[in-house]
């Protein structure tokens, strides 16, 4: 969850003096920042450097960062729809060779994960220039045109199901499906487009896939719906009681997560004594990977990652 990135010292240095694109685009660069935590902190799981939108460019968008994503020629109409073609391999063969490169230097030390953008959420940055607070254009294009909706979903199945068939074949340990706008999205029509397409993504990797983790914010009110897309771990925002899922959902599928980053902020000692609560709650499920809820901020102290992780791997039986 934001592993590598603005709080820590080593990649503000770096960040200066190149475009954050340019650092993915970079397989060098991005294996520096990937590693960078792992060696203050050594975490069990090395995240790849790179960003969920990349593979967008190969399909014909015209993506920048300034500093958040912009887009400027969005999908509006089935003509625009049209245009949405390529191959996305270029276009992540940098991250895919940062992957090769991190399970050389690695070897045995830690898991290297790799990631993408699920389909409904690709498809909530491809329609707009700047996203909008409330998915706006996404959300009306869903009630309006649905027919279109899904066929965008579809080209936006083959690009994340690709994205992650190539990671996994650079030598990525696990990979992780972010639908970070899944949460804004009913029960009934999250099943109507975005789980149909995370599910169908899922279905495209395979049964000899390694390890599938999902990922929504905000998503409470979708667990089991989440559970039942067929992952092997489900990633829980901090908003999830994580003892209630553990006795629900977690003896179906493997949890992740779920610490309110803000609890970085904590006093060492009270952070450390939330940390434990979270390791003792996670064993309730079937498997508990321990982590944030979401990403790490950017103020966050340093010395806070330090000892959320070291309490971690000390909690661990």
């Amino acid at each position: 969850m934001r592993q590598a990135g603005r709080y820590l010292p080593e990649y503000r240095e770096l960040r200066a003096k190149t475009h954050f694109i340019e650092m993915c685009d970079r397989p060098e660069l991005a294996t520096e920042v990937s590693l960078q935590p792992f060696r203050r902190f050594g975490m069990d799981g090395v995240v790849v450097f790179s960003d969920i939108l990349l593979p967008l460019r190969g399909a014909g968008l015209e993506l920048d960062f300034a500093p958040g994503p912009v887009v400027a020629n969005p999908i509006a109409s089935e003509r625009d729809l049209a245009r949405l073609g390529g191959d996305i391999a270029a276009s992540i063969a940098p991250t895919c060779d940062a992957i090769g490169r991190l399970r050389l230097e690695l070897g045995e030390k830690a898991a290297v994960i790799g990631f993408a953008g699920a389909p409904w959420t690709l498809a909530a940055y491809a329609t707009e220039s700047k996203l909008s607070r409330d998915l706006d254009v996404l959300s009306a294009l869903s009630w309006r045109e649905p027919q279109l909706l899904d066929r965008l979903l579809d080209r936006m199945v083959e690009i994340c199901a690709e994205t992650l068939r190539l990671e996994i074949a650079a030598g990525a340990d696990c990979v992780q499906v972010f639908d970070t706008w899944a949460g804004v999205l009913s029960a009934q029509r999250f099943e109507r487009f975005a789980g149909r397409a995370l599910r169908a993504v899922i279905e495209r990797l395979g049964p000899k896939r390694p390890p599938v983790i999902v990922f929504a914010r905000g998503a409470a009110h979708l667990q089991g719906e989440l559970a039942g897309l067929g992952a092997d771990v489900v990633s829980l925002d901090w908003r999830v009681d994580l003892a209630e899922a553990a006795s629900g959902i977690g003896q179906r599928v493997s949890l992740q997560g779920n610490l309110d980053p803000t609890a970085l902020f904590a006093p060492l000692p009270d952070l450390a004594r939330v940390t434990r609560e979270l390791v003792h709650a996670g064993r309730k499920a079937r498997g508990h990977i321990v982590n944030l809820g979401h990403g790490v901020l950017q103020r966050t102290p340093v010395d806070a990652v330090a000892t959320f992780v070291r309490t971690v791997q000390e909690s661990a039986p």
